[in-house]
């Protein structure tokens, strides 16, 4: 009996080790997962502000080139991949765009080439500076705390929309404001999925016609009436992210080129 007794007490003691065990584990696991939570938040709130912290003198600032555009241009002599700085005033989106020769490389680097889970603000490879291409159609991650393109899921409120209708994109040749035409859910559609409208193959029309249908299907989506609408030959920025409503769900906002 006592041998018995002595082997339960045996059994215990190993099931308690086990179990403080698993819970030190447990606990570190959790730890390691929040510092890096923060030092990510961290670096993308420190790349957020990187284009305030870039000095200009003023006698290089001009009426046709801004201060913004210098900043830009200098910007890229640190990654060339930089083609732009995307902001919404009024929103935590404030961020550099970059474009590689795949859609991948960014999803998970910072602009310095660093690996950070959240990535980078980017715009699809396929678009061509040369052309230009008709749509500048960019990508970006959402963040728990409201970093990268977490404030865009915001815009299914229409009246969030009607304070914030403008989308600020400068290069290093251009400073530019977009507005808003239309703000729509959508998803990645399989393959075998017909009559649907897969916005993310849009980059340039071929001809009026294609980019009519875009424009048409972008309005035909969009979750309230913006009263405006593009014209073919102007320039479209679709900014797009994901949305957790529904499987492989995405959300969009399209805007047009101010003249």
């Amino acid at each position: 009996m006592t041998k018995h007794t002595d082997n339960n007490k045996g059994f215990k003691r190993i099931v308690l080790i086990l179990l403080s065990i698993l819970i030190i584990l447990s606990v570190i696991l959790y730890v390691k997962i929040k510092l890096d939570e923060y030092r990510e938040n961290k670096s993308q709130r420190e790349v957020s502000q990187v284009l305030d912290i870039i000095d200009i003198p003023e006698e290089d600032i001009t009426p046709v080139v801004t201060e913004r555009m210098l900043k830009v241009k200098k910007l890229k002599q640190e990654n060339n991949d930089i083609v732009g700085w995307l902001q919404i005033d009024g929103t935590n989106i404030n961020y550099p765009v970059l474009q590689s020769k795949d859609n991948d490389y960014y999803l998970k680097h910072n602009f310095k080439h660093k690996y950070i889970s959240t990535g980078s603000i980017f715009l699809d490879k396929d678009y061509d500076w040369n052309k230009p291409s008709s749509n500048l159609l960019i990508y970006g991650h959402r963040n728990k705390v409201g970093l990268m393109f977490d404030e865009l899921i915001k815009y299914k409120d229409e009246a969030f929309y009607k304070e914030h209708k403008t989308i600020r994109f400068t290069t290093a040749d251009e400073d530019a404001e977009y507005e808003i035409m239309s703000a729509f859910k959508s998803r990645v559609y399989y393959t075998d999925e017909t009559d649907v409208f897969r916005y993310y193959y849009f980059i340039d029309a071929e001809d009026k016609e294609e980019y009519d249908e875009y424009v048409t299907n972008c309005k035909k989506s969009s979750l309230y009436d913006t009263g405006f609408t593009a014209k073919y030959g102007e320039q479209l920025l679709t900014l797009s992210t994901c949305d957790y409503e529904v499987e492989n769900g995405r959300f969009v906002v399209v805007a047009v080129k101010r003249k």
